[in-house]
């Protein structure tokens, strides 16, 4: 997936700053780890224009907001469609790319009595750094 890229994108420069950070980091950030690494690269910035440009980044389509329960929302470069697995132990987020099988989707949508739009598929289970650590 081509990224555009932000200088072109007409952002205000905390919402550069705030962009480039989710871009920048391999994991999946929570608002909290968003400021701490824009505050490094803007000092002038507040946690509210921090919070204030992840709702517009994300209402604007440059960014996905990924929920998980009564957790912290995470902040995703990757706004396609797709799945996570997350770690039980230390709460590790990762992509992963796959297709869904039309049967498990059907078979969802049956159980449910929903009419089906997606799918999202979370593995939970433990990360190989916890597995090698225990």
């Amino acid at each position: 997936m081509e990224l555009a890229p932000i200088q072109d994108l007409g952002l205000t420069k905390q919402r550069e700053v705030v962009l480039a950070v989710i871009r920048a980091r391999p994991e999946h950030l929570t608002a909290n780890e968003v400021f701490a690494y824009a505050k490094a690269k803007l000092p002038s910035i507040s946690f509210a224009t921090v919070y204030n440009s992840l709702r517009f980044l994300k209402d604007a389509g440059h960014i996905a907001e990924i929920q998980f329960g009564n957790g912290a929302s995470r902040f995703d470069r990757m706004t396609s469609r797709h799945d996570h697995a997350i770690c039980t132990s230390c709460g590790k987020l990762v992509d992963i790319e796959m297709e869904h099988p039309k049967e498990l989707v059907d078979k969802a949508a049956a159980y449910s009595h929903f009419k089906p739009e997606f799918l999202e598929f979370t593995l939970r289970g433990v990360c190989p750094d916890c597995l090698e650590k225990n």
